[in-house]
């Protein structure tokens, strides 16, 4: 069965200013919707769903999901819809639930393997071809993939960033992946605040941006883990259950394993306004190349 793609849309773009999903930044007005699905379709990829926010559903339909549509089905998945029956959210909840809830509203939807990826991202077309050739391998049951990216190709010239570095063992399988705030470049390597200090993180550092694959059978975890959640922050305005959450006791039990795909790339994301330059830029030229047309569908 192919894989489906699954992008998580649903996010604010509070420190960009506007939604970042649906700005059109591509050479002929593609979203970064549109190149995720562009990529995950020219390598075996057969539909897409898309995790929204009610109040951004119509949006995203007209900027991205109905183009997108007329070369793969599409599925809507509203996160803030997907809460257990007599739940409510706390008052003054604005914030969707996080990437794991997002997963678990997506699921209703899913019949086989899935990836997972940041609609407001742009990956490269090199990291789908990396996660398609993992779904195609015979591999162990109950075993998931992360592509990862170097540290410094994630950076931002713009301002600090937030990155989840990942510890990796000698068979290239997930140890870790720790969250590390305020990120910034330093020559080749990098830097974060820690401790009242500062400490070094080395440029080669494999972190994860969201780029995952998984096997149908992680979907009860993520169950799980976000009823555990809700019992232990449902009260909370701002609290979210990050995928990360849900995979680090799979693998510290043993209940799972995560290998982890490096090479991905070119990557370039819009975390400060200022980043879109660069998006644009890199866009242009991977057009100018030959590697996407300038209008993704026609």
């Amino acid at each position: 069965m192919n894989p489906a793609l699954v992008l998580l849309a649903a996010g604010v773009g509070s420190r960009y200013g506007s939604p970042k999903q649906i700005d059109p930044v591509g050479p002929g007005g593609a979203t970064l919707i549109d190149y995720a699905a562009f990529d995950a379709r020219r390598v075996g990829f057969d539909r897409v769903v898309l995790v929204v926010r009610a109040e951004n559903e119509s949006e995203v339909r007209a900027a991205a999901g109905d183009r997108v549509a007329r070369r793969l089905p599409v599925d809507y998945a509203v996160q803030d819809a997907a809460l257990p029956a007599g739940f409510e959210a706390p008052p003054g909840r604005t914030k969707p639930w996080g990437t794991g809830h997002a997963v678990l509203a997506a699921a209703p939807h899913l019949h086989g393997p899935f990836a997972v990826l940041n609609a407001d991202d742009f990956y490269g077309a090199r990291s789908y071809r990396i996660l398609a050739e993992w779904f195609r391998r015979a591999r162990p049951e109950r075993e998931h993939a992360l592509v990862s990216f170097d540290l410094r190709t994630t950076l931002s010239p713009a301002g600090p960033v937030n990155r989840g570095l990942c510890r990796v063992d000698e068979r290239g399988v997930l140890r870790e992946i720790r969250e590390v705030l305020r990120i910034e470049g330093d020559g080749e390597n990098a830097r974060h605040p820690e401790n009242g200090g500062v400490a070094r993180v080395s440029g080669d550092t494999p972190v994860s941006l969201n780029f995952w694959g998984f096997a149908p059978d992680v979907v009860p975890a993520f169950e799980s883990s976000f009823e555990q959640f809700l019992g232990e922050h449902g009260a909370s305005p701002s609290a979210e259950l990050f995928i990360p959450d849900v995979v680090q006791p799979l693998i510290d039990s043993g209940a799972a394993r995560v290998r982890v795909l490096p090479g991905g790339g070119p990557w370039a994301g819009l975390t400060h306004p200022e980043d879109r330059d660069h998006l644009v830029a890199l866009l242009a030229d991977l057009t100018t190349r030959g590697e996407y047309p300038r209008d993704l569908w026609t």
